[in-house]
Formats: structure tokens, C-alpha cells, sequence
């Protein structure tokens, strides 16, 4: 996802500060990053014909968020669906950067919670889609807290990205994933209940739904570790219609957690 998300802010002409854990992490970051321009390129879905390499120059990767640029106007945190983290990693870009608006990409937690201690008027969800290139959608999300300004600078910003913005109040699930999450949920149950194949079951929201991918595909893509977490976020919240399938537990149990290890719902080569 933050490769994605550099993508699309690289590609706009905006100069970015990429911060990765590690030195072998942020070059591992750079070559992906290169490589989504590149193929972009060779695509001719760069603007106007830019030039990959020329874009990439605007890449600047640092390992702590303290060597962002003080002046930065937007922060978005890409990292794993923990409230602490996010808190955490959005508390040191507040402290680095003390004009710009705090953005998280989770899929599914609580914005007021994860604003908890700080500037909570400048925090707010800024949910983009995999892949971050292709996907038209940002959902922003709003809390009680934030400022009108900060969200409209957001949606201006979305839409020079050339994405399209919904607007969706701090929820469990926001609207997207909570209704993905619930046809992805039950796609699995289906599978588990030997109702159809999982290649039936997909080709039949592709073609009788009009989806560009079915649900257990997208789950695989997702990762299947992923959509337990957020649906065991969503049924402590708002209950048991979202309780994860045995399937999907046994299946994230047994290491297959789709695309990312080359089995889940599906074999990926």
C-alpha cells in the first residue's frame, strides 16, 4: 500500500519522503517504487507521457520520521492495523512536521481512537485501494474532532490524484470494508459449506455482479491475516455477523494467507 501511495503522489508531481524501518527496507521500497513507475510507463498511464525516472527523482527515502521535511503538508501512515502503531508512527511525523495533516490508510479502525493525544484536528482516514495506481476510490473519513479545512484540503488533494472521493463518518468498517468484509466473510462460508468452488463462487459476482474480482481473490490479494484482523475488529464491535468463518481461521493457522505466500483461497505462481 505505501508503495502504491507513493506512486500516485510521485506521479503528480508532488516530491515525497518515504520512511521505512530500515536501510534494507527503504531500498527494497525504492526498487518496488521504480519498478510500479516503469511499468505505468511502459503502460502509458503516466500523465501527459512523464518520464518514470523523472518522477522516481522526487523520491526521498529515511528510516525515522524525523528527517521528513518540517514543511510537509500531508503525513500518511501505511502501516499495520494496530492503534498503538499508527498512534505512535502519526505522533513522531506531528512532532517532525508541525503543519501537516495526519492521515491514516487503515481499513477499518477508529480514527477518533487512533487521534487519541494528537492534534486531533489535523487526523483524519484517508483509506486508499489495492492496487493504489488502478483503484479510482479514497474514502475519507471524519471524526467529530477534525476541522472542515483539513477534510476539504483532503478531497482536493484525493481528486488532483485523479481519485474519487466518498466521504464516511468514523465507523467500525467505514462503509467499504465493512460491506466487502461482510460478502468476502460469506463467500468463505459458502466455500466451507461446499456450496460451489471458490473459482464458481467468484465468477459468479465477476459475471452476475459486475465485480472486476471475486471475493475470495480479493481476500487472497487483501491477505487472508488481514481480513481475520479487521473481521474480528468488526465482530467486537458490532457483532456476530461478522465472526470469521472456521476456514479462515484454520487457513491463516496453516500459514496460507494468500498472494503473499503463493496459497490461499487460490495458488498464486
Amino acid at each position: 500500500m505505501g508503495v502504491g501511495i507513493v506512486h500516485v503522489l510521485l506521479a503528480a508531481g508532488t516530491p515525497v519522503t518515504l520512511v521505512e524501518a530500515s536501510p534494507e527496507r527503504g531500498a527494497s521500497a525504492r526498487e518496488s517504487v521504480l519498478a510500479s513507475l516503469r511499468k505505468a510507463a511502459d503502460r502509458g498511464k503516466l500523465p501527459d507521457g512523464a518520464d518514470a525516472e523523472t518522477l522516481f527523482a522526487g523520491l526521498t527515502v529515511a528510516t525515522s520520521a524525523a528527517d521528513a521535511p518540517p514543511a510537509a503538508e500531508l503525513v500518511i501512515e501505511a502501516v499495520p492495523e494496530d492503534v498503538e502503531l499508527k498512534r505512535r508512527i502519526l505522533a513522531e511525523a506531528a512532532a517532525a512536521c508541525p503543519q501537516a495533516v495526519l492521515a491514516s490508510n487503515t481499513s477499518s479502525l477508529s480514527i477518533a481512537a487512533i487521534a487519541e493525544g494528537l492534534p486531533v484536528e489535523r487526523v483524519l482516514g484517508m483509506h486508499f485501494f489495492n492496487p493504489v495506481p488502478v483503484q479510482a476510490l479514497v474514502e475519507l473519513v471524519h471524526h467529530a474532532a477534525v476541522s472542515a479545512e483539513v477534510v476539504a484540503r483532503v478531497r482536493a488533494w484525493s481528486e488532483a490524484l485523479g481519485k474519487t472521493v466518498i466521504e464516511v463518518r468514523d465507523s467500525p468498517g467505514f462503509a467499504t470494508s465493512r460491506l466487502g468484509v461482510a460478502v468476502g466473510l460469506e463467500a468463505i462460508r459458502m466455500l466451507q459449506d461446499e456450496v460451489a468452488s471458490a473459482e464458481d463462487i467468484d465468477t459468479g459476482m465477476r459475471l452476475g455482479y459486475g465485480w472486476p474480482m471475486g471475493p475470495l481473490r480479493l481476500t487472497d490479494l487483501v491477505g487472508l491475516d488481514v481480513r481475520l484482523a479487521i473481521a474480528e475488529h468488526l465482530a467486537a464491535e458490532l457483532g456476530p455477523r461478522f465472526e470469521p468463518p472456521e476456514l479462515l481461521r484454520a487457513k491463516v493457522a496453516a500459514g496460507d494467507l494468500g498472494r503473499k505466500t503463493g496459497q490461499g483461497f487460490f495458488t498464486w505462481p
